[in-house]
């Protein structure tokens, strides 16, 4: 895609621009790992409202393309009707079914540029309750078993009012999600935030390649449960059978305006990692010589979001959704010059209306003939995961002692690469090791406290401080529980929010123990916890939610502990309690 391009301005907009009170409509925000493409000032927008004038409107397009211009913007799912009248849908809002910004230049900066991020949770209220998800379910069970449908992706929208800007939402829900396709669109009255992970279609000269995604899990909350979490994801024979259900009918999609004999399956099965879920993808090349309104006759909407066959399963759709999908299930993406143009799959995808005040977040599922209602309607909550609280940018952290050598390193680099590996971060260990040697250069050899940080781009921060005399500490048991679910309870990180939330308001103390919400004892805000029952030193397990801390891994190695859950009854009965980190051993 072209960087930066200036050309002049067409004769006149498609249609004209009765909303010049927005000021920054037609301004798009396009993120891509950290770096961010903004496009803003359109010569020309392109929008169509009824399914007549679709088709027109891509034409106009192409035009424009050939001048020269980058185009941007979406097709929304209720636009299907305008390639084939037999693909029915609802009756579309007053939102645009088309909307393209037609550009001469785009502006690249960093992601940190564009703008603050809101941290308030956003509470949605879902359209279905499970009651009522159950019932559509066991109606498409009926479709299924009179072989009207093999897979049906039946979806329903979450909702609540939103009255603060759309792009400092956007900002926070690209770090949320973290996917491959980020896009804000203001239209105007409506503002798209897309943080689809899936490609739709991407045209690279002759080359077209499509990677539908179908099968999801949810990940786990340690490295190793993370492992085993995607590694079942690999291996689900219904997760399997969906994929393969989409990836043929994608396969005749493409067969339709691809050169004989060159539709291929590169990739089956492959399964990839975001921030809340794992996703099970699938990648088809061809070779064609058509252009993209060519292309979307052949293969809009996707049939990752629909289900197969295609035509007949969107009338199943039609009946059992209450409503228009919008621009969630379209696609969302970019067309340039020299045939170059890539569209994602609009899931993942909020609207915000400026004028209601409201935001919608719709989420879905891929019924096939195993699939369970409880399941499928927990992945529907899992995937707006990313809406339930704000998610700061952090890095990861380790704190070791250094007295004249590096106490237990081996052990805390291999939680740190673990880590890393978890959350996506560059961790060069050789480069580690070498950044602490160095900071350590030059101390006289007396306890010192180092302090490791590690960026999500692999920069590394050192500081090394002397060592305060101990006192003895003053504890006391939290107040509220711990959510064990949270994942941050389960790697070393700046993110510490859980264990101030748990500091607030006791006063008097150094510290305090933190427990469940089965009421099992897990750590204190700064060290794991040791517990003599019965003549037995025990540690609660990593599963009660706790770090799992290097000097607690030598101390259960040695025999020193045994791995046990402690309840908060059983602090009543405890011979002695003993907090315990590596820096400061048994404290």
């Amino acid at each position: 895609m072209p960087s930066t391009h200036e050309i002049s301005a067409p004769a006149a907009p498609t249609k004209p621009d009765d909303s010049k009170s927005e000021s920054n409509r037609g301004e798009v925000i396009m993120v891509s790992g950290d770096r961010l493409r903004r496009f803003s000032d359109p010569v020309d927008v392109v929008e169509a409202f009824e399914p007549g004038d679709v088709v027109s409107a891509l034409h106009r397009l192409a035009d424009l393309v050939s001048q020269g211009y980058t185009v941007v913007g979406y097709l929304a799912y209720e636009a299907a009707s305008a390639f084939e009248e037999a693909m029915v849908t609802h009756s579309s809002t007053e939102q645009p079914l088309l909307w393209f910004g037609v550009y001469g230049s785009v502006q690249e900066t960093a992601v940190e540029d564009f703008g603050g991020s809101p941290d308030s949770s956003l509470s949605c209220e879902a359209a279905l309750d499970e009651q009522a998800f159950t019932a559509k379910i066991d109606r498409i069970h009926e479709y299924i078993a009179a072989g009207d449908t093999y897979q049906v992706n039946f979806t329903f929208p979450l909702s609540l009012k939103y009255t603060e800007e759309a792009v400092p939402l956007f900002h926070r829900l690209c770090r949320g999600q973290d996917a491959a396709y980020q896009t804000y669109i203001d239209t105007g009255r409506y503002k798209i935030l897309s943080m689809s992970p899936e490609l739709f279609f991407k045209l690279d000269g002759t080359h077209l390649f499509t990677k539908p995604m179908k099968g999801t899990a949810k990940r786990g909350l340690t490295a190793a449960s993370d492992r085993l979490q995607a590694d079942g994801l690999a291996g689900s024979a219904k997760d399997r059978a969906e994929n393969i259900m989409i990836v043929d009918l994608l396969r005749n999609d493409m067969g339709r305006i691809s050169e004989t004999g060159t539709v291929k399956v590169e990739q089956q099965f492959e399964v990839e990692r975001y921030p809340t879920l794992w996703q099970m993808t699938s990648t088809i090349s061809s070779q064609t010589r058509v252009d993209v309104p060519e292309i979307f006759a052949a293969l809009f909407p996707s049939g990752s979001v629909t289900g197969a066959p295609k035509i007949r399963t969107m009338e199943i759709i039609n009946e059992l959704e209450s409503g228009p999908r919008g621009v969630y299930c379209g696609a969302v993406g970019w067309w340039g010059p020299d045939r170059q143009a890539e569209f994602s799959v609009a899931i993942r995808t909020a609207t915000v209306d400026g004028k209601t005040k409201s935001m919608t977040y719709p989420v879905g599922a891929g019924i096939t003939w195993d699939s369970s209602a409880d399941g499928e309607y927990g992945e529907c909550l899992l995937k707006a995961k990313v809406l339930d609280a704000a998610i700061s940018s952090f890095d990861l952290l380790e704190s070791l002692l250094w007295d004249g050598d590096f106490f237990l390193l081996d052990r805390h680099l291999a939680r740190l690469g673990e880590s890393a590996a978890y959350f996506g971060y560059i961790f060069d260990e050789a480069h580690v090791r070498r950044e602490l040697d160095r900071a350590v250069t030059g101390l006289c050899v007396q306890p010192m406290k180092v302090r490791l940080l590690l960026s999500k781009r692999g920069d590394v921060a050192i500081k090394a401080q002397a060592m305060e005399p101990l006192r003895v500490q003053r504890i006391s048991l939290a107040q509220h529980p711990v959510d064990e679910n949270d994942v941050f309870l389960y790697h070393k990180t700046t993110n510490r929010g859980v264990y101030d939330t748990a500091l607030d308001g006791v006063s008097g103390m150094d510290d305090v123990l933190l427990w469940n919400s089965r009421g099992e004892i897990t750590e204190s805000t700064r060290a794991n916890v040791g517990v003599k029952l019965d003549g037995v030193w025990v540690t609660p397990p990593v599963e009660s939610g706790l770090l799992a801390g290097t000097y607690r891994a030598a101390l259960i190695e040695d025999g020193t502990l045994t791995e046990q859950v402690v309840r908060v009854e059983d602090m009543k009965r405890a011979e002695s309690v003993r907090l315990f980190n590596s820096v400061r051993a048994w404290i």
